[in-house]
């Protein structure tokens, strides 16, 4: 373990700034380490998109070393780690052995412990934490605190989804789920409109494991996009995927690439080259889940000031409505996104933490913004007034920005959450949204 200053931005980019950071190697001795006198936060690969895996003029403790494998029972599929160990290293390791993560978000590049501290979802109809089994919290104060739905059960619903304001996640327990192989069968479907995507992901919900869909939010009057649902194949290719090679973006160019000459032209070439190849089709976990990883660095395009997602929850009553006034604002707002992710969580798909983003049934509606200062705040004015509106709330592993009072007002588990904060630990987003 050693202490240095080192410029740290999250996977945003909007800024840098300085931070004590602590490479952690080895969990037996952690309680020397967070015993510091300056606030400090977990730190894992840094792929939240805001602020709350920084802290400013404080204390990192860097989790990628804490990346040990402790045990794995291969009756029941459940495996113990250290928080730092990466998704890619669960699914490289244990697919050849019949067994998968049950949930991953749209990248494998994230720890254990920032997966259960943000309540990570994605295609699945449900959240990290709801497979977390035991977890190893370790307070600043040097307690040791093992948590399960069973075992101190307010400790473990105020840890997962918790941002990691409650101790550091030291070891997880995770119970995965047994596959065939690592092929899926997935398919594409296009939609032209809002009912035709709501019906479709109705109608998937019951017989496919997997669903999201890309929309165009370019096309004027239009609510046009890419249905992708997937199973895992009951028949698999004995042939090995062919290793592919990773595509990296260098360097920051010095304006974006993402702007009003090439939005449009890309909008609609995905559209309609994927409406003209949709098919089922046989397909690679890894392509299938984390298509992005494939581009390393690919935030870089951005440009220097670098982007927000905006994700919001809305309760699915009023989902339609609410998704296409917030098209419209894009419009009114002429904005628009490579990166626009429209899927419904499933019918039981309860928030396990108290702080947990996903509601049973919601419509989640995510965007990626190029950074143009001031008139971007102000449409996310505009969008904020829509979710609060429709009962919603914004991701907060993505925010950078939401106001306090729309924080307090969409996260009704706050009250209850807040006496399980600890003092010795401090982030960006918890100082903007409470105070400390």
């Amino acid at each position: 373990m050693g202490l240095a200053m080192v410029a740290i931005s999250s996977w945003g980019r909007l800024g840098t700034w300085e931070h004590h950071v602590e490479y952690l190697n080895n969990r037996y001795q952690l309680t020397q380490v967070m015993s510091a006198d300056r606030p400090g936060l977990a730190y894992g690969m840094g792929r939240s998109y805001g602020d709350v895996c920084l802290n400013p003029g404080g204390t990192l403790w860097k989790t990628t070393g804490l990346n040990r494998f402790l045990g794995f029972d291969k009756e029941t599929g459940c495996l113990w780690c250290e928080s730092g160990v990466l998704l890619r290293d669960i699914q490289r390791l244990m697919v050849p052995r019949g067994w998968m993560l049950p949930v991953t978000p749209g990248t494998q590049l994230i720890t254990v412990g920032g997966a259960i501290a943000n309540d990570v979802h994605g295609k699945s109809h449900h959240s990290f934490g709801d497979y977390v089994r035991k977890l190893a919290l370790l307070r600043t104060n040097g307690e040791l605190i093992d948590c399960s739905q069973e075992q101190r059960p307010e400790w473990f619903k105020a840890t997962v989804g918790g941002l990691g304001l409650t101790g550091l996640i030291v070891t997880a327990e995770i119970q995965l789920r047994p596959i065939t192989g690592p092929w899926m069968d997935a398919e594409t479907l296009p939609y032209e409109n809002l009912d035709e995507f709501f019906q479709l992901a109705d109608t998937s919900e019951t017989q496919w494991e997997y669903i999201v869909s890309w929309i165009d939010c370019i096309s004027k009057g239009r609510r046009r996009g890419l249905f992708m649902r997937g199973n895992h194949a009951q028949k698999q290719n004995k042939t090995p995927p062919k290793p592919g090679r990773a595509l990296t973006v260098p360097f920051v160019p010095p304006i974006s690439l993402v702007n009003k000459l090439s939005l449009r032209p890309f909008n609609i070439a995905y559209f309609h080259l994927n409406k003209w190849r949709s098919k089922r089709s046989v397909t690679h976990y890894e392509s299938f889940f984390y298509p992005l990883d494939n581009i390393l660095e690919w935030n870089r395009i951005y440009g220097p000031q670098g982007f927000y997602q905006y994700q919001s929850v809305l309760p699915r009553a009023v989902g339609k409505e609410a998704v296409d006034a917030m098209l419209r604002e894009l419009s009114h707002f002429k904005e628009g996104s490579f990166l626009t992710v429209l899927k419904t969580f499933g019918q039981n798909q309860k928030p396990l933490g108290m702080l947990s983003f996903s509601q049973p049934a919601g419509v989640t509606f995510a965007i990626d913004f190029l950074n143009k200062g001031e008139k971007t705040l102000k449409l996310f004015q505009r969008l904020d007034a829509i979710v609060h509106e429709a009962g919603g709330r914004l991701y907060l592993a993505k925010d950078a920005r939401m106001p306090r009072h729309f924080f307090e007002t969409s996260y009704p588990g706050l009250v209850e959450f807040l006496p399980y904060r600890d003092a010795g630990i401090s982030s960006a987003m918890s100082r903007r949204l409470m105070g400390a």
